[in-house]
């Protein structure tokens, strides 16, 4: 039996005993009856299509020599594993899925067993092989990470699982307390944007308050983190002119279910500057969201992805600035219809730092978080 044949065994044989029983048991949210799924009417994309997509990148990434990390677990990637499980749980009514599937079980089970064993789990870099402050880095980041992940699956159910409570223990923990950056956390950096760069920092932490403003269980009233929460907000509001239209769209996303973050103001001066931003197919290009340039001296690909027209729509679609641009939302949403792949059931995306080959596995990582947002957005305007 190969490496990867055993680390798949032994992790599906654990959940056998583990988390496959909670979720008979417990479900993750409202379940369809074929009955109901036949009369909905059928959408002008594949939502099957979409959902195998995403779960045979994250059986790649549980595969990945790269991904292995100590006591069996995986590294909780932000293009594959963090916009999988925002996306993943919803496509499980679409599909009519009653649990999980078994990729997700699994990418939870990893997630579960180092959030439980938190103090005796090693961070995913070192300082000793990838340089000094690497170790700080990574574990802040897995951190929001593992409660964002956690979050996503709590949500469909409407409850709050220990697990959960026991990740945000770990964030707020590592909340930065002092400097200019207090409220938010360290970032992992490693000049890959848009995840592991000096972006990611304000990225996160807005991606972090949109999930503790929406968690069940009324969590974001709990007096023991009312003063992580102002700490959070007041970064949030401090950083926010300083930074890539990508961050500020993810702020005002968050304020929907964090207030305080995007004045009023604000927010119709970011949806105007990002309309004009719109092309003429539909769709928008994650490199016009931001001031990029890739390390390898390339020019970026400015054609519409399924990235950054899947952020906006999703943004606008929930924005209470989105009354006056309904037809810009309609044009992108068309976009995303005529732009999914039928072959892989993905939608495209390209590297910010490098001319990578689109259909390598590295060179897919963007197509995971823009498949990942394109259903957030379509599955979005049903509601």
């Amino acid at each position: 039996m190969t490496k990867k044949q055993l680390f798949g065994a032994m992790t599906l044989a654990s959940l056998t005993c583990g988390a496959l029983l909670i979720w008979v048991e417990c479900g993750s949210g409202p379940v369809v009856l074929a009955a109901d799924k036949a009369t909905a009417p059928a959408p002008n994309w594949s939502p099957k299509a979409a959902a195998e997509y995403l779960d045979s990148r994250e059986t790649w990434w549980q595969g990945w020599d790269r991904a292995h990390k100590d006591h069996g677990t995986l590294c909780v990637s932000c293009h594959t594993q963090a916009s999988y499980a925002l996306a993943r749980p919803a496509l499980r009514r679409q599909e009519g899925e009653r649990v999980p599937t078994a990729p997700e079980q699994v990418m939870l089970a990893s997630v579960e067993k180092r959030v439980r064993e938190w103090k005796d789990m090693q961070p995913f870099y070192s300082d000793a092989i990838y340089g000094a402050g690497k170790e700080v880095e990574s574990r802040n980041a897995e951190s929001v990470l593992n409660a964002i992940i956690l979050d996503s699956y709590d949500v469909p159910r409407g409850h709050l699982s220990d697990n959960t409570r026991l990740a945000f223990d770990h964030v707020w923990a590592l909340q930065s307390t002092s400097g200019p950056d207090a409220g938010s956390w360290v970032w992992q950096n490693f000049d890959y944007t848009p995840w592991e760069s000096k972006e990611s920092q304000y990225h996160w932490a807005a991606l972090m308050a949109l999930a503790v403003g929406g968690a069940p269980d009324n969590y974001r009233n709990d007096p023991k983190i009312a003063a992580n929460l102002a700490a959070l907000r007041g970064y949030l509001q401090s950083h926010y002119e300083s930074q890539p239209l990508v961050n500020k769209l993810v702020a005002m996303w968050a304020e929907k279910y964090f207030s305080g973050v995007v004045t009023s103001s604000q927010m119709t001066t970011l949806v105007d500057e990002v309309i004009r931003l719109q092309q003429e197919d539909g769709g928008w290009s994650l490199a016009e969201l931001g001031t990029w340039k890739r390390r390898d001296n390339t020019p970026l690909e400015t054609r519409s992805d399924g990235y950054a027209t899947g952020l906006v729509v999703l943004v606008l679609e929930e924005s209470p600035a989105n009354s006056a641009r309904k037809a810009n939302v309609k044009r992108g949403l068309s976009w995303l219809e005529a732009n999914q792949d039928k072959t892989t059931g993905a939608w495209p995306a390209w590297s910010l730092n490098k001319n990578r080959d689109p259909n390598s596995d590295v060179g897919k990582f963007m197509s995971d978080a823009a498949t990942s947002y394109a259903v957030l957005a379509l599955e979005d305007q049903k509601r």
